[in-house]
């Protein structure tokens, strides 16, 4: 029977997990601390190993190290609540087998622990591990971008990422670069869509004095700036297909020549591509080399939309909102629920970049401390939030500021009868004061309507 020992300080996550690899068939047991842990551990030893990442006298990666040093080689499955790209990449890069955030669904652990047992893992400890952008999320979709990125933290392999405008395609790439063994060489950012085809070989290989009418003295490219790091090609599906030729030599042999040059130049540089294009529609119709599209595509990683990962955006827009207040000296502010509300209902065209843009023109113009709805502009790329006719912006404002000021009776019974008076007054106006035609119009009966105008005191 397969043997699993649970090591989490939480006396809940212990229990759950007990009885469901009690159900899976599988031996399980459970330790408090790492202390005790390893005291059992110098009698028996488990087959695979679940650790929380936090707990008080010793953390999961402290408890994968211990281990190490124990030349002790047990897969090990970290459970962690701090669902981000550094507790995911600190997992991977202390050896962990898998990393599983909180909440977590318990076949997906026992699913992971059934396939732990049939490998081992290695546990070398990295020398050490570098400050990763702030990326976080806790949809699905964003946990198996950190997963990429943490199995790729010991490689420099060609990786391809894609995703639309704004999703942060950049901060994958810096993400990758920052937490490989290529990570005290320079990070080289170009976007190959904003310069002219013309100045793009230049801008890449570099040239050589006189090669062009200009070129006073000789320019060093991206590629020989990037040397030993990580060069990123963004909006790579728009690079001109005569260059594609060149990028593909660089990627195959590892050399190039300046513009103008005579002399092959040999570099040693990590490409990350992106796009927010369909490459392989792109090498169907013969805008893309195939052959260079199969070059970059070693390892993909597509990074979601914002709008598939809902779950992030208020958190995000937390972190977003004190950034700015940081960047512009000013106080703190914090989103209503009615704002929150309106962010998760919205679906954000713009992606990250949108929310990021958004947030900081909040920070200037809201007037209080508290975000609420009517602060919102009324176009956002061409759309609001809401549109300047959306009378339930002006609603949810009232209802926010009679719930922030503690309001001496409920809701309803403030805002149903001016409600109703309101429709009632504007349907009678409508209908030059003939109750039948606005008791139409309102969808109502005439009985109805007489009944609801003596209620509401409009017959005086």
């Amino acid at each position: 029977m397969l043997s699993v020992w649970v090591v989490d300080d939480d006396e809940s996550v212990r229990w759950v997990l007990e009885q469901a690899l009690k159900q899976a068939q599988m031996e399980p047991r459970s330790f408090e601390s790492g202390e005790v842990f390893f005291r059992a551990l110098n009698k028996d030893k488990p087959d695979v190993i679940i650790t929380d990442i936090r707990m008080p006298d010793m953390t999961g990666l402290e408890l994968m190290e211990t281990l190490r040093v124990r030349n002790e080689d047990i897969p090990v499955i970290v459970i962690t609540a701090h669902s981000d790209l550094d507790s995911a990449v600190s997992s991977y890069q202390s050896g962990a087998f898998e990393y599983l955030p909180k909440p977590f669904d318990i076949d997906d652990a026992i699913d992971l622990v059934s396939r732990a047992a049939g490998q081992i893992s290695g546990h070398q400890k990295a020398d050490g591990i570098k400050s990763a952008p702030r990326m976080i999320g806790q949809a699905p979709a964003m946990q198996e971008v950190f997963r990429a990125i943490g199995r790729l933290s010991r490689s420099s392999m060609t990786v391809l990422i894609t995703g639309e405008s704004g999703t942060g395609k950049e901060l994958v790439a810096r993400a990758l670069h920052e937490n490989s063994p290529r990570a005290d060489a320079p990070f080289i950012a170009l976007n190959t869509s904003a310069i002219t085809p013309d100045l793009l070989e230049s801008e890449l290989f570099g040239h050589e004095k006189g090669a062009f009418t200009g070129a006073s003295e000789r320019r060093i490219g991206r590629f020989e700036q990037a040397e030993g790091g990580t060069l990123f090609l963004d909006e790579i599906g728009d690079m001109p297909v005569e260059l594609q030729t060149h990028l593909l030599r660089v990627l195959a042999e590892g050399e190039f020549f300046r513009v103008g040059g005579q002399k092959s130049v040999r570099v040693n540089v990590r490409v990350i591509a992106a796009t927010n294009q369909d490459l392989s529609n792109a090498v169907n119709i013969g805008k893309f080399r195939e052959d260079l599209f199969h070059r970059l595509n070693v390892m993909g990683i597509d990074v979601p939309p914002l709008r598939d990962r809902k779950e992030d955006i208020t958190t995000l827009a937390g972190v977003y909102l004190n950034q700015a207040a940081r960047e512009l000296g000013v106080g703190p502010k914090t989103l209503s629920s009615g704002a929150s509300q309106a962010m998760l209902h919205y679906d954000w065209p713009g992606n990250v970049r949108e929310l990021v843009n958004m947030c900081r023109r909040l920070m200037i113009t809201a007037a209080g401390s508290e975000i609420v709805t009517a602060d919102f502009p009324s176009e956002l790329g061409g759309e609001g939030l809401y549109s300047n006719d959306d009378w339930t912006q002006s609603l949810a404002q009232w209802a926010e500021e009679q719930l922030s000021s503690s309001p001496t009776a409920p809701l309803f019974t403030k805002a149903l009868p001016a409600f109703e008076r309101t429709l009632i007054e504007a349907a009678l106006r409508s209908a030059d004061g003939k109750r039948l035609e606005a008791a139409r119009l309102l969808g109502c009966g005439r009985n109805t309507l007489t009944r609801k105008i003596k209620e509401l005191g409009l017959d005086n």
